[in-house]
């Protein structure tokens, strides 16, 4: 049983989604529990998965509770996998008293908050999956012993095939036929940093000047992004469309991808990137070194530096054969992410948690 509390459609709802997916090619049947009218729900439905709707108002809503271990029972599951924060604290209340096994998967670099509740809903989980060592470094300071802790990273699906935006969708975001294109993917949030990647546009500008870019998402900074644009002088550079449905096909179109995160759990927006087969100029922030070799594999920028991430792009729009040699290295080291091998390895955490005594 797979259990996702969240709004919207992220990283970490495409997550759990695949994860499922692939479990049960595995031969592994997977449910999900998630919130009703959402995005995941929906997609899960579409591909073939059992969906039972949450509707919670809280973390620890009793109602949503109880509803999740009514499914628990019926369906007999020995693993409860929680996908996000929220959906931690319902499942780890949830599987009181029965013998199913919870596993937490956490996404983030930062620590735990350092509180009981957050404490007590951490020690129910039979393992806690880090999608990267960064991640895991995160939950040690947090007080959770390496025993209980297993590194996986996300993976991608190779298999996909995107076909780029084309030449009229871009010029519909304001891409003039012809322009380098810079393409980041993130919610609009302060962890993420998008005004750093507004600071790189601006200094990148200065050595490629008819590049163009756009700024893929939405969130709480989205005013604040917006008003840094006009600003900086970019209105007719850098675009700010807000969620797409479309944002495989930006990237694949894009003649380089980034990522100007300060804190990151790994940046699965990069693997797509990479096979894709595009160039990627990041930050070193959490994760992201572990998927992104610097000078192997893509460029890396310290972290809150828009005149060096602005660097990086310029220096992958203007000299090809770098760019070349990075983008076929990174399509090698992205078959070590798959979806696939995701969840072989997911697989072989719930049969130990399974064979662990109460």
């Amino acid at each position: 049983m797979h259990v996702d509390a969240e709004r919207g459609w992220r990283g970490g709802q495409r997550q759990a989604l695949w994860l499922a997916g692939a479990l049960e090619d595995l031969g592994v049947r997977s449910v999900l529990a998630a919130r009703a009218g959402e995005p995941l729900a929906a997609r899960a439905r579409a591909m073939g998965l059992e969906v039972h709707p949450l509707r919670p108002f809280a973390e620890f809503d009793p109602f949503a509770v109880l509803a999740l271990r009514r499914i628990i029972n019926s369906h007999n599951a020995q693993i409860v996998h929680a996908h996000s924060g929220h959906a931690v604290g319902l499942a780890a209340l949830a599987t009181v008293g029965t013998p199913t096994r919870l596993v937490v998967t956490r996404r983030v670099d930062f620590k735990l908050r350092n509180n009981s509740g957050t404490r007590w809903k951490y020690s129910r989980a039979k393992a806690i999956i880090a999608i990267s060592s960064a991640v895991a470094a995160g939950l040690r300071s947090s007080g959770i012993v390496d025993e209980r802790i297993t590194v996986i990273p996300s993976g991608t699906d190779l298999d996909r095939r995107v076909t780029p935006a084309s030449a009229t969708v871009l010029a519909t975001l304001g891409v003039p036929a012809g322009s380098p294109l810079v393409v980041q993917v993130a919610q609009l949030v302060a962890h993420k940093d998008p005004l750093t990647f507004v600071r790189a546009i601006k200094n990148a500008r200065k050595a490629v000047p008819n590049l163009r870019a756009l700024l893929i998402g939405n969130g709480s900074l989205s005013a604040e992004v917006v008003a840094a644009v006009r600003a900086a002088g970019l209105r007719d550079v850098l675009q700010v469309p807000g969620y797409r449905q479309d944002a495989d096909a930006l990237i694949a179109a894009a003649d380089v991808v980034t990522l100007s995160s300060r804190e990151e759990g790994l940046g699965t927006v990069l693997l797509d990137a990479m096979a894709f087969g595009g160039t990627v100029a990041a930050t070193r922030a959490g994760g992201i070194p572990e998927v992104i070799e610097d000078g192997v594999t893509g460029l890396l920028a310290p972290v809150g530096d828009g005149a060096a991430l602005g660097a990086a792009i310029s220096q992958l729009l203007l000299d090809p054969a770098l760019a070349k040699r990075l983008k076929l290295a990174a399509r090698q080291k992205v078959r070590e992410f798959s979806v696939q091998r995701t969840a072989e390895r997911t697989l072989a955490v719930y049969e130990e948690a399974c064979h662990q005594s109460e």
